[in-house]
């Protein structure tokens, strides 16, 4: 049973076996399990390739290079997604009592990474969309 059994319909239904035989187990497990890819180990960590970052599962824009900083997290981080409909928001209680917000592409709910707020970054959100380099796809432009 993985993440997205709920009740929550998303406009794009993904056929997990499919999804499982075109993308690496990390992918895999990032997206539809909630997994965390190692720190400073993704793909895009540190590019700085103009374009559009796309969700590996269904291909929905959900980031722009434009809102791409570098935090030194060791994830790829964003100050904002490319349209506030691109993701959708989930209270992760996961490590309680210490309480995320999860990031999910809006399109098929598959799991990004999370969103925090107020760490003092000089972006015009004061926010760090802090994503999993193998929940994406850049699409350079």
């Amino acid at each position: 049973m993985n993440s997205h059994d709920s009740e929550k319909k998303y406009p794009v239904a993904i056929d997990e076996a499919a999804l499982k035989e075109r993308i690496d187990p990390l992918s895999y497990e990032v997206l539809r399990n909630a997994a965390t890819e190692r720190p400073f180990t993704g793909e895009y960590t540190d590019t700085e390739t103009v374009g559009s970052y796309r969700c590996k599962a269904c291909g929905h824009e959900l980031f722009r290079s434009e809102t791409k900083f570098h935090s030194g997290c060791g994830w790829p981080s964003f100050y904002a997604p490319s349209a506030d409909d691109a993701v959708e928001l989930i209270e992760d209680r996961s490590l309680a009592p210490r309480i995320r917000t999860e990031v999910r592409c809006a399109n098929c709910g598959s799991h990004l990474g999370h969103v925090f707020e107020g760490e003092g970054y000089e972006t015009p959100t004061d926010q760090r969309w802090c994503i999993n380099s193998v929940s994406l796809i850049l699409e350079a432009k």
